[in-house]
């Protein structure tokens, strides 16, 4: 952060005001937004991959300067492996599409026109920077050919049908591979592929919302169907079908009839590499957030299968193993995640020590010092609010101690219920008085048999002060 500063107040000559990680998304690059004293907002970046950093740096000078909207590159210091560019601000196309959906409940027409916008940029960025951008410079491939497509494909082999515990004959699954890559392979290699071409890599900017494109550094020379395969079957946009069949149409114009069977192979592998990030990211480095765009892929692959998109080539197991996907146990458990148990920790405690921590920030807890005292009485100074000679006291209190108890019991059962249908696992309730021992203990137990009763959850009752003193 001390060197992006620096690097930020040599280039601009503003003093930095402010330097803000950005949130990061799959990579390991780190992102920061770093605010002048004259409003000046650039971002700054932290990668210690340094043939990738030499990739976007050459790519987005050269596709700057040929007119493309990608932002510009104001400084570098690949000794410390950072540099500056542009700040092309917070909206992307995936929060716009959240936004709308939230507002409006659908992808509107205005969304769809807006695609058309971004598929009409795609067919220049495919052309022009072809013609500019240093090809010897990519990263890892030059080309998204074959040796391109097996390590997508057994990146979905290894990390997602392995770890995802999906039954497959490996020697089938490889033949259908090969019939798979020979189909993609006959069409020519001829534009810009940008590779990772969703809506979370394109940005908003103004109140004209006019696209500008981010991290295109894994581009390299391919077919012109990948990308447009890449935009309309992202996960997360969900875009619905129809509106994505008038997009592809859209874009392949005249050869829609002859391109879209070879654009539903490209998607199929495109989407097999996604669910090999998912399972990576997700299974392999625990990143739970990726695992929820698995149900989104499977609707697309199921998409697909059901609506005999793919082109006639003979694929039978592969077939077969994205067909046998949803049943998968693992699946399943993220498709339909069972709610955890609720446990409600239920514990009496005395005032004159300490009031108990939650165990998430939250709970109730009750001042029994209003209700009755045995404690008063020294018949009772031995006894706990566990004992027959305390209860028989309580006994002759019941309108106090039931009118408390109903009250609290209300209360809790707001929280019990709200937790059970949220999936959280756990609540406490804690009732306290002077000395720990008579009255907290007795609405302890009774709330702890009462919850039993009346819920199929974990109870657990303590009792914090008696433990203290044994």
């Amino acid at each position: 952060m001390d060197l992006l500063v620096s690097l930020f107040e040599k280039t601009t000559g503003q003093k930095s005001s402010s330097i803000a990680l950005l949130p990061q998304s799959g990579s390991n690059r780190k992102y920061y937004r770093i605010i002048g004293d004259k409003g000046l907002s650039l971002i700054g970046v932290y990668s210690t991959n340094r043939t990738e950093n030499n990739t976007f740096l050459s790519f987005s000078r050269a596709m700057r300067e040929s007119g493309l909207k990608v932002p510009q590159i104001c400084a570098e210091d690949l000794d410390n492996n950072i540099y500056l560019q542009e700040d092309l601000g917070d909206t992307s196309l995936y929060q716009h599409i959240l936004d709308i959906r939230e507002k409006d409940g659908a992808f509107t027409s205005e969304l769809e026109e807006l695609y058309k916008r971004v598929l009409d940029d795609l067919k220049v960025f495919q052309q022009k920077a072809a013609k500019v951008v240093d090809f010897s410079l990519c990263y890892p491939r030059a080309a998204f050919d074959e040796r391109s497509m097996n390590w997508d494909l057994q990146y979905f082999k290894y990390y997602f049908l392995k770890l995802a515990k999906i039954p497959f004959n490996e020697e089938l699954l490889e033949k259908d591979f090969d019939v798979l890559k020979d189909y993609l392979l006959r069409q020519p290699l001829d534009v810009f592929l940008y590779r990772d071409f969703q809506s979370r890599n394109i940005m908003l900017r103004g109140d004209s919302l006019e696209p500008w494109y981010i991290d295109y550094q894994g581009g390299r020379r391919g077919a012109k169907h990948y990308d447009v395969a890449s935009l309309l079957f992202d996960a997360k946009a969900d875009i619905p079908a129809d509106t994505r069949t008038r997009l592809a149409e859209y874009f392949f114009a005249d050869e829609a009839k002859e391109q879209l069977p070879v654009f539903h192979a490209f998607v199929l592998i495109r989407i097999m590499q996604a669910m090999g990030a998912y399972g990576y990211r997700g299974f392999f480095e625990r990143k739970e957030h990726f695992l929820q765009s698995i149900p989104y892929a499977l609707c697309n692959i199921k998409y697909l299968l059901s609506n005999n998109l793919l082109p006639n080539i003979d694929i039978p197991h592969l077939r077969g193993v994205l067909e046998a996907l949803e049943s998968s146990p693992v699946i399943q458990s993220i498709i339909n995640p069972a709610k955890p148990k609720l446990h409600v920790y239920v514990s009496s405690f005395s005032y004159k020590r300490v009031i108990p921590n939650t165990y998430n920030g939250g709970g109730h807890t009750f001042d029994c010092r209003a209700l009755p005292n045995p404690g008063r009485y020294a018949e009772y100074k031995q006894s706990t609010g566990k004992d027959a000679d305390v209860i028989a006291f309580f006994d002759n209190y019941q309108d106090e101690m039931q009118k408390f108890l109903n009250a609290a019991k209300t209360i809790v059962s707001m929280s019990v219920e709200n937790y059970m249908e949220r999936g959280f696992d756990s609540l406490m309730v804690s009732f306290g008085c002077t000395g720990g021992q008579h009255r907290s203990v007795y609405c302890a137990e009774n709330m702890g048999r009462w919850l039993k009763d009346t819920y199929d959850i974990d109870v657990t009752v303590r009792h914090i002060e008696q433990e203290l003193k044994k």
